[in-house]
């Protein structure tokens, strides 16, 4: 009589028309696939994110749980490492020769705001005290500021302030002239506003700070002006 355990090609068929009972399974083949399909799950969590970790947090048994908390602590203590090297809270002073090397190779998911500027230019001195602000309020974010002909030979004072923005290199935005930051007027709140807008800060602003001035400003345009019913008055009054 043929043994049903045998591993042949015609019990094999049996077994998947259910004529023959499933192949027994030595014990430690089965010990051996459960510590494969264990190494599998733990697999699973090392390649998670702190974000897939919770998502996903039903599909794993009570027995995962304290090897999901071990990863989750993993995970989070590799988040705050990168955040505190990412930590800058300062500006910075460059010259020409470190432009690359702290510009245009910032590091990956470095937002760079540099300031071209000159000393005895009053604006490039209130830009430079709202970016001190800044630059404390964002530490994700690194400021720096260059004298501009030491940055940029020959660059034109008609043009300063100048911010050039960058991330991971590449150019986002600039702003060039004092025009463009509406002069000794400018406010912090409106300087990041406009940096926001370029994604180099992340602000808690829910609107330009500029446009509520205006708005306020053409109110009171607005309510000094005369009415149409007063000045129709003055007109019987004639």
């Amino acid at each position: 009589m043929q043994d049903p355990n045998e591993d042949t090609e015609w019990n094999d068929i049996l077994r998947k028309k259910g004529i023959l009972p499933p192949k027994e399974v030595p014990k430690d083949e089965e010990e051996e696939e459960l510590a494969l399909q264990q190494q599998s799950v733990v697999q699973t969590y090392e390649s998670m994110t702190l974000e897939e970790l919770e998502e996903n947090e039903d599909e794993f048994g009570e027995e995962d749980e304290a090897a999901i908390e071990m990863y989750r602590q993993k995970r989070l203590a590799e988040w705050k490492a990168a955040q505190t090297k990412n930590v800058f809270g300062e500006v910075g002073e460059i010259s020409g020769q470190d432009y690359v090397k702290e510009v245009n190779k910032a590091g990956e998911g470095i937002w760079v705001v540099l300031h071209l500027y000159k000393q005895g230019i009053p604006l490039c001195t209130l830009i430079n005290q709202h970016l001190s602000t800044l630059a404390r309020k964002f530490p994700q974010t690194k400021f720096l500021k260059s004298i501009s002909t030491t940055c940029i030979p020959n660059y034109p004072d008609r043009n300063l302030p100048t911010i050039f923005v960058y991330f991971e290199g590449e150019m986002k935005g600039q702003f060039i002239g004092p025009l463009v930051f509406g002069g000794m007027n400018l406010k912090a709140e409106e300087l990041e506003w406009r940096l926001s807008e370029t994604g180099a800060v992340k602000t808690d602003l829910e609107e330009n700070p500029k446009k509520q001035i205006e708005d306020k400003m053409m109110s009171s345009i607005r309510s000094s002006l005369p009415t149409r019913k007063d000045s129709s008055s003055e007109d019987e009054d004639d």
